[in-house]
């Protein structure tokens, strides 16, 4: 006859972190069982479920971070059949009157599973998706390091002497760059040769950077055709702007009960507001912003070039529009969320 022990069910919370795992067992009354801190590695993963187990049953467990310091760890579990639950953020009352400390949080994450308040499930990241996410990560860096390097080549060239600006100031980037790559020699001082050189340089950085960037956007526009075909054939929908909402679903978008979840996790869902007679909503200032911010292009297109879109803002604008008056951000924010 088995061991009653092993029968009975635990709940597994983890407060992650960078080099160690902090776990709190609780049972399914909400006792505290046991507590221990196993290393970030693979027998550390081990460890921990070898170490669960000698407690009893577990099926469910809470785990912060999933998508960062935790992701290993969740998906180590996943294989053994565990239910990951991903803990968004800890409880700031329950932390307000407990204090803050890694088995506190591991502890709060294994109650909120056992409570009911925590039933998010984390985002695979094993296939096509989590290749978009890893292209975009290196393309959004790529972006701000070009951008980088031609305000630092204008700010130079605004400071250098009349007869260099006149002669490599450009009002395009790519002329402006070119220019700036063909430089041989502005003069024999130390300025110079300490101008000359700093431009070229920059002016090569841009290049490299710009061939990195039709690299990625080669790639990115591959996977998103193929994984994404769907999202792209909507008016409005290019390479990024899928990527981005196709990253933001992740690899098992069945995680998403309904339209309602995926316009709450962009943060284009409409919350309660209301307050004595008043009764309103306002749009949700939440969920993932680079997702928002892909609805908002998506509605900004349409809004430009999309018949349908075209004919139907004029008919919810509530009044004229006029560039001077502060109603029309309003209206434009209240156009989009019809769009949306």
């Amino acid at each position: 006859m088995s061991d009653p022990m092993e029968q009975s069910e635990v709940i597994l919370g983890v407060d992650t972190h960078l080099e160690v795992h902090v776990a709190v067992l609780i049972d399914v009354v909400g006792r505290v069982i046991a507590t221990t801190t196993i290393p970030t590695t693979a027998s550390g993963y081990e460890q921990l479920i070898n170490w669960t187990s000698s407690f009893g049953r577990l099926t469910r467990a809470g785990v912060e971070g999933t998508g960062t310091y935790g992701a290993a760890l969740a998906r180590r579990m996943q294989e053994y059949g565990v239910q990951v639950i991903e803990i968004n953020r800890p409880d700031r009352s329950r932390r307000r009157l407990r204090g803050k400390s890694d088995p506190t949080d591991a502890e709060n994450a294994a109650r909120a599973v056992l409570a009911g308040d925590a039933n998010a499930i984390p985002k695979a990241q094993s296939g096509a998706v989590e290749a978009m996410r890893t292209l975009n990560m290196a393309r959004r860096s790529a972006v701000k390091a070009k951008t980088q390097a031609i305000n630092q080549l204008r700010a130079l060239l605004v400071t250098a002497p009349a007869t260099v600006r006149s002669s490599l100031w450009k009002a395009k980037p790519d002329q402006c760059i070119a220019g700036c790559v063909a430089l041989k020699s502005l003069g024999e001082t130390a300025l110079l040769k300490a101008l000359t050189r700093t431009l070229r340089l920059l002016a090569k950085r841009w290049m490299s950077l710009a061939k990195e960037l039709r690299e990625l956007d080669t790639a990115l526009e591959e996977l998103t055709r193929a994984a994404g075909r769907r999202v792209l054939a909507q008016f409005g929908v290019g390479p990024q702007t899928a990527a981005t909402l196709l990253v933001t679903a992740g690899d098992n978008p069945q995680r998403l009960r309904s339209e309602a979840a995926l316009a709450a996790l962009c943060g284009a869902s409409p919350l309660q507001a209301s307050s004595g007679k008043t009764t309103r909503h306002r749009l949700n200032r939440g969920g993932d912003r680079a997702a928002n911010n892909a609805l908002w292009t998506i509605s900004m297109v349409r809004m430009r070039s999309d018949a349908r879109t075209r004919a139907y803002v004029p008919g919810v604008r509530p009044r004229a529009y006029h560039p001077r008056k502060s109603s029309v951000a309003s209206n434009v924010t209240s156009f989009v969320s019809c769009i949306l």
